[in-house]
């Protein structure tokens, strides 16, 4: 959508609400030529790099006891 310099000047507020509601783009143009874009804000979730997977894995047996299988090494 593109709207005059003069009129986004009159309306701020209400266009900023409209493109966060509606998830749209604004060119805010001045004689006809492009010189401003009001985009909505890209939505990121807070996480935590430190602790992220917490909870996500589960240790299914013990993982230091021998297999019983001879590895290509051993061979």
């Amino acid at each position: 959508m593109d709207v005059a310099a003069g009129l986004f000047k009159a309306q701020c507020l209400k266009l900023m609400d409209r493109v966060a509601e509606k998830r749209e783009t604004i060119t805010v143009t001045k004689r006809g030529k492009a010189v401003a874009r009001l985009v909505p804000v890209a939505t990121t979730l807070n996480r935590r790099l430190f602790g992220y997977l917490r909870g996500k894995g589960k240790i299914t047996g013990d993982i230091v006891a021998p297999t019983g299988e001879a590895w290509e090494a051993q061979r």
